[in-house]
């Protein structure tokens, strides 16, 4: 069967049906089916193998079934899995003092998903706003930005401007204010005009979801400095610009600064698990008592293994500097690519984009289906832009070898 020209196989098929049966139709996968993974690359059903050049939306930058984190997983497994909160074990306090002293801060608060990881970050923001900073009951102000993706939980859609994730969703959850991203001005107006009932600011140092959308060098220093400025908590979303992907540990430290509460997630279990973290200071994260936030898995054994293996990983491998390294190599090989398909090209470390101009009738996709024929996986975003975040762990040989499949499939649509 073929999807464009894509030829699907029977054997691969078969589960493109049966998640089409009995799936809710929430995704719009490529027509590929994987079943194995090592490093930088996927094999799918039938034996093919792939460079992915996703990573699971950079949850994988330690590289597919990275040995050291399956094992940190496996030895656990065996011990224990889950105990809740409710009681204490002895691997969350090791695992809570080395996230806190790997990324300097004072505490981190535990939990699965990105987006809870983003809602609790909320509720730390509104609740030091009013303990804090003296903020009237329910009228905390939370400024975010116009393009954002946070997640997609009510609250959190309540704060998009993308019509599919918000759309018959309502009613919303109030209290936020959007203004364009990349636009320090208007933040400093809005503080001006509001800045006592604000909360915090909370942004992503480059929008992914968006398309790679890296904003003006020292636009994130501007925002920083304005936020102190009027005594509000500025949040940084690094969920997925977060651990290496982007050239440096936190994409924030481009700009040399520390924002007050850090988001990760996707890539501090290597993505092995769901894991999640906020990082902070004291003088925030003390603000809430026991009782008042939580969850089950939070921080659960196996994911303190995994997560502490998976950020040993990270520094023993040098991923940040191979990031910063292979992601000059690829932006600088794809700018000789002369092709009408291609508009734009940006990135920071190996957070890359392609802006995809439509030519011959073809668009983003078909170059996503023709680089899937010829061995390399992306993915659009927002139709005509197709992101690439290789796991961190390719080879400049590996890298170099995708880049020529990428420059292939482009020129072959032409």
């Amino acid at each position: 069967m073929e999807a464009g020209n894509f030829n699907i196989s029977a054997n691969a098929q078969k589960y493109i049906d049966l998640e089409d049966k009995y799936g809710a139709h929430n995704y719009h996968p490529l027509p590929v089916v994987l079943s194995k993974g090592k490093g930088a690359f996927v094999w799918d059903v039938d034996g093919k193998r792939y460079f992915d050049f996703l990573s699971a939306y950079s949850a994988v930058n330690q590289g597919h079934c990275h040995p050291k984190i399956v094992k940190a997983l496996c030895d656990q497994a065996q011990e224990l899995c889950l105990t809740s909160r409710a009681f204490y074990n002895d691997c969350l306090g090791p695992y809570e003092k080395f996230v806190s002293e790997f990324f300097g801060y004072d505490k981190m608060l535990p939990m699965n998903s990105g987006a809870e990881a983003v809602e609790t970050a909320l509720k730390l923001a509104r609740r030091w706003g009013y303990v804090k900073k003296g903020i009237p009951e329910d009228q905390a102000i939370i400024i975010c930005c116009e393009g954002n993706f946070h997640g997609r939980t009510i609250s959190i859609v309540s704060m998009s401007c993308d019509p599919d994730s918000y759309s018959q969703y309502g009613p919303f959850t109030p209290g936020f204010v959007k203004i364009p991203y990349n636009d320090a001005k208007t933040l400093e107006a809005v503080l001006k005009e509001c800045g006592k009932q604000t909360a915090a600011f909370i942004v992503e140092p480059i929008q992914g979801e968006a398309g790679v959308f890296v904003p003006d060098e020292g636009y994130l220093k501007a925002c920083y400095d304005i936020c102190k400025a009027h005594n509000v908590l500025f949040i940084a979303d690094e969920v997925q610009t977060g651990i290496a992907r982007t050239g440096k540990m936190l994409c924030s430290q481009h700009e040399g600064i520390r924002p007050d509460i850090v988001i990760l997630g996707k890539a501090i279990s290597g993505g092995v698990l769901p894991v999640s973290a906020c990082l902070a200071d004291d003088e925030i994260m003390l603000t809430i008592k026991p009782g008042e936030h939580g969850s089950t898995f939070g921080g659960f054994p196996l994911a303190a293994k995994v997560a502490v293996a998976a950020l040993t990983v990270v520094k023993e491998e040098n991923l940040v500097e191979r990031a910063e390294y292979l992601g000059k190599i690829f932006r600088e090989e794809m700018a000789k690519v002369s092709s009408p398909f291609i508009e734009t090209i940006r990135g920071k470390g190996l957070l890359n984009a392609i802006v995809i101009k439509p030519h011959n009738g073809k668009e983003a996709w078909d170059v996503c289906l023709k680089m899937a024929e010829n061995g390399l996986l992306a993915k659009p975003t927002h139709k005509h832009i197709i992101r690439f975040a290789p796991p961190l762990v390719i080879t400049e040989e590996q890298l170099r070898e995708a880049v020529d499949i990428i420059k292939k499939s482009i020129l072959s649509l032409e």
